[in-house]
């Protein structure tokens, strides 16, 4: 099946946007379709801002309905416990916010961006997503990854090369418990990181320790901004860690 059957067959569709180059393609392709389609974008204090920025940005751009929906997503204990399928409980949070917005507006078919590429397995959260009947049109027509970035560049969308965003809460090591205050002192340091050039990275901690995960094609950038980084970082943490593997 193409993009366009899917659409055919849809043609009042909500979005689960998060402004990922994913979601971001989805909602281009529904409105290019001709599909009644409306983005809802959940932002809960794992969202660092730039993704809510992106989201505002690209809806505009495309003249897209796009809805916020605010989630107390550290009001839910088992959450905020981080236990290893914590994405599990935090979809079902989110989609079940959606839903219920897209119930109201009238949109009972709930999609998502999950494409091809995305591996079941891997990915605890796809397990609610299923349970919770979304259907993800990017991956039931076989787009990977790789073709949604190449689409996306051709439709001439900002977001055809986003580097992939996981959530804040996946910098926090399984079983630690989630804070508002670790949350956001890692957004605060990716941010800064972001700041002087650093890019496709992440900032995982572990207790009052932060280690920086960095392409290796920017190690050297690491050793030309260490006292910079460590001024700033320290603010937050008593020891920041170079993570010597290979990010891909």
């Amino acid at each position: 099946m193409e993009l366009k059957d899917f659409f055919a067959e849809n043609k009042k569709i909500a979005i689960a946007f998060s402004g990922g180059t994913d979601s971001a393609y989805l909602l281009y392709a529904a409105i290019k379709f001709g599909v009644c389609v409306k983005a809802y974008y959940v932002k809960s204090a794992f969202q660092p801002q730039f993704e809510l920025d992106d989201a505002k940005r690209l809806a505009e751009e495309l003249g897209a309905d796009m809805q916020i929906i605010y989630v107390d997503i550290l009001a839910n204990k088992v959450v905020t416990g981080n236990p290893c399928n914590r994405c599990y409980y935090c979809k079902k949070i989110i989609f079940t916010e959606i839903a219920k917005a897209a119930a109201k507006d009238k949109y009972f078919v709930l999609t998502d961006g999950t494409n091809a590429s995305d591996d079941a397995k891997d990915r605890p959260g796809m397990r609610a997503l299923t349970e919770m009947s979304v259907r993800s049109p990017l991956r039931e027509c076989g787009l990977s990854k790789d073709d949604v970035r190449r689409l996306s560049k051709e439709a001439g969308l900002f977001t055809w090369n986003k580097p992939a965003y996981a959530c804040l809460a996946t910098r926090i090591s399984a079983g630690e418990k989630i804070t508002e205050e670790k949350i956001k002192k890692i957004e605060i340091s990716e941010k800064y990181l972001s700041s002087i050039g650093f890019t496709n990275f992440r900032v995982r901690t572990s207790g009052d320790t932060a280690k920086l995960q960095i392409e290796e094609k920017q190690f050297s950038l690491v050793l030309a901004k260490r006292q910079k980084i460590l001024c700033e970082l320290e603010k937050y943490y008593d020891s920041v860690l170079l993570d010597l593997k290979v990010r891909e």
